[in-house]
């Protein structure tokens, strides 16, 4: 199925039933009043996250959803039948924005998260709602309340542990092969990857992480260049970002730290949060060179970069070096789980947490 990321849909609630108009009329009993009923409420169209989607194609062949209406009032004091609500399924990772007002109402990133995008319309009221001391035979009725409408905009970003983040043909679909069972394409020529790629990477027993890999960036992808940053959105709710560098570049023009940052530019044109992330760097493609001269070259490049992070010499052709680069990812989101659970326990938290209950 191709991968679409970005969609919009029109939703529509029902009507809410008209309210009925009837009289009692029973054996010996003249005068029996008004009697009709109420009309049933029109179905709500709500959103629903489901971790078996994976993309947002489905919305580019149905458009439109439409609640059920609800059913007009009868008489004996017969409330109409309510409308069925409509629930439209979405992946998980779903931000859903009005597309008339812009207003973000919602991030969907659990699994079973439902919200609500339109309200279905009241019913009528029959006309033994209108009865009174001075109006005995009422003939009013209500015609029942048209459900909401809303065109909305779907913008799905991929819910990944780790990131992976540079130029094209720098390996990242080539890393992902080889610590995940995820197969994207890989190819001689930039740009293979044309939509993200997510992999499971297996650490030990019951210890994995989810790695995403995005396509490609370049100088001046802010401005439209090569595919653009519109892909850096799969980044956002990541923990930590792994910024591979090619080592042993083909073109001699090229230089791995001029490209570096550049990519570290593009990421604050994009987003100020993103480009304040956790960011490791990783040397790839060692095998092309010897020994001594990769480690060479990768001191070289840190010195140069000024960097003082974590980095890592690898290959993910051959699959040197991921190993250890795996456990130290997998040790950095434990301690941070560790963390996250100490705080949420933490009695100062708790009391917070209280304090903003009451």
């Amino acid at each position: 199925m191709k991968f679409v990321d970005e969609a919009r849909a029109r939703v529509q609630a029902g009507n809410g039933g008209r309210g009925s108009t009837s009289f009692r009329r029973e054996k010996f009993v003249p005068f029996g009043g008004p009697d009709g009923g109420d009309g049933g409420h029109g179905g709500s169209v709500y959103l629903r996250a489901a971790s078996g989607i994976n993309t947002l194609a489905d919305f580019r062949i149905a458009r439109t959803f439409r609640a059920g209406h609800g059913e007009p009032g009868g008489a004996n004091d017969c409330t109409g039948r309510g409308g069925t609500d409509l629930y439209v399924p979405v992946p998980v990772g779903t931000v859903v924005r009005d597309a008339d007002t812009h207003e973000e109402l919602d991030d969907l990133t659990r699994d079973g998260q439902v919200l609500l995008v339109a309200r279905g319309g009241k019913g009528g009221w029959g006309n033994q709602r209108f009865k009174s001391s001075t109006n005995r035979s009422p003939r009013q009725f209500g015609p029942g309340l048209p459900g909401e409408k809303r065109l909305l905009e779907f913008e799905l970003r991929v819910i990944a542990d780790v990131g992976l983040l540079g130029l094209p043909n720098a390996g990242k679909s080539t890393l992902i092969r080889a610590v995940s069972a995820a197969r994207p394409k890989v190819a001689d020529y930039p740009f293979t990857t044309l939509h993200p790629n997510l992999g499971v990477v297996a650490v030990g027993a019951h210890r994995s992480f989810v790695m995403a890999d995005i396509p490609g960036l370049i100088e001046g992808a802010a401005e439209g260049a090569g595919l653009g940053i519109r892909f850096l959105k799969h980044l956002q709710r990541t923990r930590l970002l792994l910024h591979l560098v090619d080592i042993a570049p083909l073109d001699p023009d090229a230089d791995p730290v001029r490209d570096a940052r550049a990519i570290t530019r593009e990421l604050k044109r994009f987003s100020a949060e993103l480009a304040a992330k956790p960011r490791w760097l990783v040397l790839n493609k060692r095998d092309l060179l010897p020994a001594a001269d990769a480690e060479e070259r990768a001191r070289s490049i840190v010195r140069r970069l000024r960097y003082r992070g974590p980095h890592f010499l690898i290959s993910g052709a051959t699959g040197e070096g991921t190993k250890p680069l795996c456990e130290a990812v997998m040790r950095l989101l434990e301690q941070r789980a560790r963390s996250a659970r100490a705080r949420a326990s933490s009695p100062a938290d708790a009391g917070a947490s209280r304090r903003g209950a009451t």
